[in-house]
C-alpha cells in the first residue's frame, strides 16, 4: 500500500510530516470531510474574497458539529500544527487560511434558529449575513451585522462588527447574548455574562484569539421587514454641498437614520447616466429603518435632482445586499480606515481631495456613521472598545487581479495619513490588511490590549490561534 506524506506548517515554523494514513484515521473521527489538495469542494473551500491573499493550506476540515471542531483542534494542538479558521472567508487580512497548515472551513454549520418571542437568534459559524437576515426578517426581527450580505458572521461579531443599525443598537458585539465555543484545550465551553465571562467580555471584539466559536446567541429587535434606503449621487461638481449637507445631516438625525458619504467613479450601471459612467460622483447611502423618514432626509431635498436616486421603500434584506455588487470576490483589495471622534468642518476637505486621488474604477472612499448606542455601553460592554467612536472613515483601494495597481495602493495610503490627525487613535481590527505590524492591533484596543492578553494566556497559552490579527499571551 502507498502512503503519501503530507507536509503541514508547524506552530513554531518548518513542517509536521503526516501519513496519509493518519489523515484518514482523523477522518473516521469527524463526522465532516477532511480535504487535501484536488479533492471535490477544495477549491471553494479555500476561496478567500481579497485576491491579494494567496496563501493557501495543506489541509482542510469541514466540521459539521462542535464536536467535530473540539476533535481537529485538539489534532492540531497535538501535532503542533498551524491552524485557522474559515467562516465567510470575507477578512480582507486573509486570515481564514493558514499557509501551508491546517484550516477549519465552517461553511458547513451554516443553521439558523430564530426564537421571536424570546427575540433570540441562534447562529452557526458558517453562516453568511444574508442568513441570518432572511431568518430573523421572517419575523420582523434583526440584529447588528454589516452591509455586505456575502460577510460571514463570525468574523465580523468577533471583530466587533457594525452596520445599518448600529447607531440603534450598538456594535454587533454588544448583542451577542452567549456563545458556544472550542478552546486551545479541545473543550467546548459556554461563554456569557454568567459562564467564563472573561472569556466572552474578549471574544466580544478580540478577534479570533480565544477560541473557535461553534454557535452565537444574538438578541434581535424589531426592524423591517420594509424601510427606507438606498443610494442617490451627484456629479462631483456639487460634493462640497453634498459633503456639507451630510454634516449637518448626521448632526440631526435620529438614531434610525444611518447615512453613508461615497466618493467614487460611477459604475457603468443601467441606472446610471452613460454621461457619468466612469465619472466621479459623490453619493449618500441611507438607511432609515424608523419613522417619519421623509421628514428626517428633508435636507436631501436642498441638493436638487441627484443624477441617479435609487432611494425609497424597500425590504430591508434588499438593502443588506445592495453593495454586494461593489464587493465581488476576487478582486484585489487595500484598506485604510480610522476612527473618527466626530466631523469637525476642515475634515470635509481633506477627505474629499483624498477620495479623488483614490477614485479609480473599482476604488471608492467612505465617511460611515456610526455615533449613537455604541458611545453608552459600559465597561462591560467587550473588548472592541473605541466607545468613542462618531465616524469611521478611509479609503478602499481595489483593482483587477494580475495587473498593476496604477499607484492606487499609494493613494489609498497617501489619503490614510491625511486623515489621521483626525482619528481617535483607534482602528478598526476588521479592516486590518496582512501586512499591519502589531502596533496597529494594539492600537485597534488601546486600553483593553493587556487585558486581552493576559486572558489570552489563560485560554490560549501556547498561542494555538495565532492566524489572525494576533493577541500574543501575556506573561
Amino acid at each position: 500500500m502507498n502512503t503519501k506524506m503530507f507536509e503541514v506548517a508547524g506552530l513554531g515554523g518548518g513542517h509536521v510530516g503526516l501519513t496519509s494514513a493518519r489523515i484518514e484515521q482523523l477522518g473516521t473521527r469527524l463526522e465532516g470531510p477532511v480535504l487535501t489538495a484536488g479533492d471535490e469542494g477544495w477549491d471553494e473551500a479555500v476561496l478567500v474574497w481579497n485576491a491579494m491573499v494567496t496563501a493557501k493550506p495543506s489541509l482542510v476540515i469541514q466540521p459539521t458539529s462542535a464536536q467535530d471542531v473540539a476533535t481537529a483542534v485538539r489534532f492540531a494542538a497535538d501535532h503542533g500544527l498551524l491552524l485557522s479558521i474559515r467562516g465567510g472567508g470575507h477578512n480582507i487580512a486573509g486570515t481564514a487560511l493558514a499557509d501551508g497548515g491546517l484550516t477549519l472551513d465552517m461553511s458547513r454549520m451554516r443553521d439558523v434558529t430564530v426564537n421571536p418571542a424570546a427575540r433570540l437568534a441562534h447562529v452557526g459559524p458558517g453562516c453568511l449575513l444574508r442568513d441570518v437576515d432572511r431568518a430573523t426578517q421572517q419575523y420582523g426581527l434583526a440584529t447588528v451585522l454589516g452591509f455586505v450580505s456575502e460577510t460571514g458572521v463570525a468574523g465580523l461579531t468577533l471583530g466587533g462588527g457594525f452596520g445599518y443599525l448600529t447607531r440603534r443598537f450598538g456594535w454587533a458585539a454588544d448583542n451577542l447574548e452567549q456563545v458556544e465555543i472550542v478552546t486551545a484545550d479541545g473543550r467546548i465551553r459556554t461563554a456569557d455574562r454568567a459562564e467564563n465571562p472573561d472569556l466572552f467580555w474578549a471574544i466580544r471584539g478580540g478577534g479570533g484569539n480565544f477560541g473557535v466559536v461553534t454557535r452565537f446567541t444574538f438578541r434581535l429587535h424589531e426592524v423591517g421587514p420594509v424601510i427606507t434606503g438606498g443610494l442617490a449621487a451627484w456629479s462631483i461638481d456639487r460634493v462640497d454641498d453634498v459633503l456639507a449637507t451630510y454634516r449637518h445631516l448626521t448632526a440631526t438625525a435620529p438614531r434610525e437614520l444611518t447615512t453613508v458619504a461615497i466618493i467614487r467613479l460611477a459604475p457603468p450601471a443601467p441606472f446610471v447616466p452613460a454621461e457619468l459612467h466612469l465619472k466621479p460622483v459623490a453619493g449618500l447611502l441611507i438607511c432609515h429603518s424608523g419613522a417619519h423618514a421623509e421628514a428626517d432626509l428633508a435636507p436631501l431635498r436642498t441638493l436638487g435632482e441627484p443624477v441617479f436616486n435609487l432611494i425609497g421603500e424597500k425590504p430591508y434584506v434588499a438593502l443588506q445586499s445592495m453593495l454586494d455588487a461593489m464587493e465581488p470576490k476576487g478582486l484585489n483589495q487595500y484598506w485604510k480606515a480610522e476612527f473618527l471622534p466626530d466631523l469637525p468642518g476642515e475634515y470635509l476637505p481633506t477627505f474629499r481631495d483624498a477620495a479623488l486621488e483614490v477614485a479609480a474604477p473599482l476604488s471608492f472612499s467612505v465617511i460611515f456613521h456610526l455615533a449613537g448606542a455604541l458611545n453608552e455601553f459600559d465597561g462591560d460592554g467587550g473588548a472592541v472598545g473605541n466607545r468613542e467612536a462618531g465616524f469611521i472613515s478611509g479609503f478602499s483601494g481595489v483593482w483587477p487581479p494580475h495587473t498593476d495597481d496604477d499607484g492606487i495602493v499609494a493613494a489609498v495610503r497617501k489619503g490614510w495619513q491625511s486623515i489621521r490627525p483626525f482619528s481617535t487613535g483607534g482602528n478598526y481590527v476588521n479592516f486590518q490588511l496582512a501586512q499591519d505590524d502589531a502596533t496597529r492591533t494594539a492600537d485597534a484596543y488601546r486600553g483593553t490590549y493587556e487585558r486581552l492578553r493576559q486572558i489570552k494566556a489563560e485560554y490560549d497559552p501556547e498561542n494555538v490561534f495565532r492566524v489572525n490579527r494576533n493577541i500574543r499571551p501575556g506573561r
